[in-house]
C-alpha cells in the first residue's frame, strides 16, 4: 500500500478509537451517506470481501510455499539417491563386463563332465570342481545385482522425474497465488484511495463499534470460562509474540522483521520449541482443538469458517495478532474476527504453578483489529 492511504488508515483509526468508550456496547450511528456515494456499511462489506479474498489467496500461497520446501527436500533427497543407485549400477555392469570377458576366455568344448573323466588328479579336479560351484555362484549373484540395480535405477528416476513435475507445478500455484494477492490488495489499495478522510473515519468508527459489542457479548456470554496458567512452551510463545509488537504485517512472511498472522503464530511456536504447521488452515486441521472455555495462554485462535486468520491468546480476552496489510502485529479483543475455534499446539504440557503475563509496552492495542 502507498504511504499515503497508510497514513490514512492509521488517522482514522485514532480517530475510531478516541470516538469510542471501550465499555460501550452500543454502536455508533451509521452516518448517511453522500449522494451518489455508497454507504459504510455498503463499503465495510466491499473492505470485507477484499481483504477476505486478499487472506485467502495469502493462505494458497503459504501453504503452496509450504509443499514446495518439502517438495524441493525430497526432490533433492530422490537425486542423491539416484546418484549412489547410479554408480552401483555402473559398478554392477563393470563386473558383468568382466564375466562376459572370462565366459568368453574360458570357453571350451569339453563339458566339466569330460574333464573331471581325463584328469589325471581326480581328487584336484573335484575341487576345482567346488571352485567352480563358487565362481557359478558368484557370477549368478553378479547377474542378480546387475537386475536389482537396474531396477532401482529406474524407478529412482521415474520418482526423480515426478519430483520434479510436482517442483514445477506447485512453484506456477505459487506465483499465481502471489500474483493474485497483489491483485486483491491493489484493489484494497484502490478503494481507500478513493475515500475521503471524513469517509475513512466514518469507515474505521463503524468497524470499530462493531468489533466493541462483539467483545461484550462474548464476554458476557461467559464463554471464556477461568483461565489457567499457561505451560512453559505456552510462555515462551506468548513473549516472544508481544516482543513482536508494532512490526509490520506483510503477506507470506514469517518474520522476524515482518509477518502474516499464521507466520507470527507459527514462529512463536517455533521459538518455544514446539514446530506447528505454517499456516491456518493447517493449525486448525492438525493441531488439538480445545473449547473457548479452557483457553489458556499461548493457545491459537482460529477465525472465519474457511480458517483463514489466526491470533495467539494472550490471556483475559485479548490475543496477539498480525490483522491485515497496512496493519502491525498488535493486541487485540479475542473477538476482533469471527471465531472458529481454538487450538492448542502443547497439549500434553503441564501448566505453570504460577503466571505473570509479560507487560505490554505502550501503544500496544493502537491499530485496526479486525482482519476482515
Amino acid at each position: 500500500m502507498s504511504g499515503r492511504v497508510l497514513r490514512l488508515l492509521c488517522t482514522a483509526a485514532v480517530a475510531a478509537q478516541a470516538a469510542l468508550v471501550p465499555a460501550a456496547a452500543t454502536a455508533v450511528p451509521q452516518p448517511p451517506a453522500e449522494p451518489g456515494k455508497p454507504s459504510v456499511a455498503a463499503l465495510l462489506t466491499s473492505l470485507q470481501t477484499l481483504y477476505r479474498q486478499a487472506e485467502q489467496s495469502a493462505g494458497t500461497y503459504d501453504a503452496t510455499a509450504a509443499q514446495l520446501s518439502r517438495a524441493r527436500t525430497e526432490s533433492q533427497r530422490l537425486d542423491a539417491a539416484l546418484a549412489r543407485a547410479r554408480l552401483a549400477l555402473r559398478d554392477s555392469r563393470s563386473a558383468a563386463a568382466r564375466l562376459a570377458q572370462q565366459e568368453y576366455q574360458g570357453t571350451s568344448d569339453f563339458s566339466p563332465y569330460l574333464r573331471l573323466l581325463l584328469a589325471r588328479d581326480p581328487q584336484h579336479a573335484l575341487e576345482e570342481g567346488h571352485v567352480l560351484d563358487q565362481l557359478a555362484r558368484q557370477r549368478a549373484d553378479t547377474v542378480r545385482r546387475l537386475a536389482g540395480d537396474e531396477r532401482q535405477a529406474a524407478g529412482l528416476a521415474r520418482a526423480a522425474r515426478t519430483a520434479l513435475g510436482t517442483r514445477l507445478a506447485l512453484a506456477r500455484r505459487r506465483q499465481q497465488a502471489r500474483d493474485d494477492v497483489r491483485g486483491r490488495l491493489h484493489d484494497i489499495e484502490k478503494l481507500l484511495a478513493g475515500l475521503s478522510t471524513q469517509q475513512l473515519t466514518a469507515l474505521a468508527t463503524f468497524e470499530q463499534s462493531g468489533l466493541t459489542q462483539a467483545q461484550t457479548r462474548l464476554l458476557a456470554s461467559g464463554a471464556l470460562g477461568e483461565e489457567t496458567p499457561p505451560t512453559q512452551e505456552g510462555q515462551t510463545a506468548v513473549r516472544y509474540a508481544v516482543q513482536q509488537l508494532g512490526k509490520p504485517y506483510q503477506w507470506g512472511a514469517t518474520g522476524p522483521a515482518a509477518y502474516d498472522c499464521s507466520g507470527l503464530t507459527s514462529r512463536a511456536w517455533g521459538r518455544a520449541g514446539t514446530p506447528i504447521p505454517r499456516t491456518s488452515q493447517e493449525q486448525w486441521a492438525r493441531l488439538r482443538r480445545v473449547p473457548l472455555n479452557e483457553l489458556r495462554p499461548g493457545d491459537l485462535v482460529i477465525y472465519f469458517p474457511q480458517a483463514t486468520h489466526v491470533a495467539l491468546y494472550l490471556g483475559g480476552g485479548m490475543v496477539v495478532q498480525a490483522p491485515r496489510p497496512g496493519a502491525r502485529v498488535k493486541v487485540s479483543p479475542v473477538a476482533a474476527n469471527p471465531v472458529l475455534g481454538a487450538v492448542r499446539p502443547d497439549p500434553a504440557g503441564q501448566p505453570l504453578p504460577r503466571y505473570v503475563p509479560p507487560k505490554l509496552p505502550a501503544g500496544a492495542a493502537v491499530g485496526p483489529d479486525t482482519a476482515l
